[in-house]
């Protein structure tokens, strides 16, 4: 072949865009894979004990049996696919069950709503049961409010205690961590107050250990100072403590305006992302706090408004590819009966009945919101109720077991292209796309929606799964057919 030009020609244009593209590589990692929550529970500093996260998954239960006793009252309540094929007498429920316990694939075939909704509801009651909150926030913002200095400093130094006995006993959610107040003026002394005490107490209890997936929440941020006064703090803390260096992670709440769009006209969450030095791991979207930062009534806030929209989308493309997670907020209506029982127990017919209209209402509407923000690539949320978890896994479950068929078709055909590529030599670059498919099952497995059983219908193996990574599969495939 005849050309113009030689290597050296080629190294003076490329030599300043090899540098570009490594900055670039290096500022656009792409998911890792690892496990995210699907949601994280927010509750009052003052109410937290190491065993709250089970106590959750108790209350959630019994919501759940009361409200929606079976399968089909729960489809019902939240329309899932098909919920008007479903039967309504409790006889043909109860012949359906054992049906579905024992034949459940030939059912997934003929009768796919009714394979949906005995699944979802079955793997609900499982998550609930097994692992029913999956990460916790202990509050001392909105869900604490502002107290005297000597029952913030109370509160906080019990809650760390109960962390430790947490940590000991192994019954912490496996994400769990703090909210501080904002680093306003008013309030960032008592923030770094609080967080000084709970962290200092907590190593001085466990031994110098923090917990598993351990995180600090800074709310309301406008302005990149405040993040840059965080990561110092953190950074003065670990040395006062003997931590290594960047241990402790903070997640970055996206509650005004400002943090969308700052004064220059600039979208200022990457610039947040990065004056966090490599410890940001999350940011949370505050949904009411944002609206009523944009002159919304009251009457208006809510997580489908067209505004929160605007700013989620906001979010997810500025901060596309740099793995930081993405969180939407809370539904804030509560599914809970307007009516109790007298002490013997004993509710009308009458108002148990609107009881159970009140929270169905209530969980459909999550339920949406929900979905709502599982389309839009927010794969995580707040949930604030006991009796809103049901409806968070319902939501989750079903959203990917509706996709199961196509994505495992989908990924392995792309599996199987890309493996083809990279064993005869040709350049593959579309590793991202790859381990996007990837994730999806990943997202599945860590929530409880799909069995690692189920995910070998993409053709990976076992082993191939637990790497949580594309680009190890195709490195796997390629060692095996030139090994054999």
């Amino acid at each position: 072949m005849k050309t113009s030009l030689n290597s050296g020609n080629l190294g003076e244009v490329f030599s300043k865009l090899a540098i570009a593209n490594r900055e670039f590589n290096s500022q656009y990692p792409g998911d890792s894979g690892a496990r995210q929550a699907v949601h994280t529970v927010y509750g009052g500093a003052h109410l937290f004990k190491s065993d709250s996260a089970k106590k959750l998954g108790v209350l959630a239960l019994r919501s759940l049996d009361e409200y929606a006793p079976d399968f089909v009252t729960f489809a019902r309540a939240l329309q899932l696919s098909g919920w008007q094929q479903l039967p309504e007498s409790d006889a043909k429920i109860a012949k359906l069950e054992p049906l579905l316990e024992e034949n459940s694939d030939s059912v997934r075939k003929e009768q796919h709503p009714v394979w949906l909704a005995y699944t979802v509801y079955k793997r609900v009651r499982d998550k609930l049961t097994r692992e029913a909150v999956e990460d916790f926030r202990i509050d001392f913002e909105d869900g604490y409010g502002n107290r005297p200095d000597s029952e913030e400093d109370m509160h906080t130094e019990l809650a760390a205690q109960e962390v430790a006995k947490g940590m000991k006993e192994n019954t912490l959610s496996p994400f769990i961590g703090i909210r501080i107040k904002p680093f306003t003026e008013d309030l960032r002394d008592r923030s770094a107050r609080t967080l000084d005490i709970f962290v200092t107490t907590l190593l001085s209890i466990s031994g110098g250990r923090l917990p598993d997936n351990f995180v600090i929440t800074l709310p309301k941020v406008t302005i990149t100072e405040q993040v840059t006064a965080m990561i110092n703090l953190l950074s003065l803390i670990e040395k006062k403590l003997g931590l290594p260096e960047q241990t402790i992670k903070i997640e970055l709440m996206v509650e005004t305006p400002q943090s969308i769009i700052n004064s220059r006209g600039q979208c200022a969450l990457p610039e947040f992302v990065r004056a966090a030095e490599g410890r940001c791991i999350a940011c949370h979207f505050g949904v009411y706090d944002y609206t009523a930062s944009s002159n919304i009534t009251a009457a208006y806030q809510s997580m489908d408004h067209p505004s929160c929209d605007f700013a989620r989308e906001m979010m997810r493309v500025s901060l596309s590819g740099t793995g930081i997670w993405l969180s939407d907020g809370a539904t804030n209506v509560m599914p809970v009966g307007p009516h109790r029982a007298d002490p013997d127990g004993n509710l009308s017919a009458a108002l148990r009945q609107e009881n159970i209209e009140t929270v169905h209402r209530a969980w459909k509407l999550g339920f949406d919101h929900v979905r709502h923000s599982l389309k839009q690539a927010y794969y995580q949320g707040w949930d604030l109720h006991p009796a809103q978890l049901p409806v968070r896994y319902a939501a989750c479950y079903s959203f990917f077991l509706e996709g199961l068929e196509p994505a495992s078709l989908r990924l392995r055909s792309f599996i199987e292209k890309a493996a083809q590529a990279t064993l005869v030599g040709d350049v593959f670059d579309d590793a991202a796309t790859g381990q996007g498919l990837l994730n999806y099952f990943l997202r599945a497995i860590n929530c409880g929606a799909v069995s690692k059983e189920e995910v070998k219908a993409t053709g990976l193996t076992l082993e191939e799964i637990s790497t949580r990574s594309f680009l190890k599969i195709l490195e796997g495939r390629k060692e095996k057919v030139l090994t054999t």
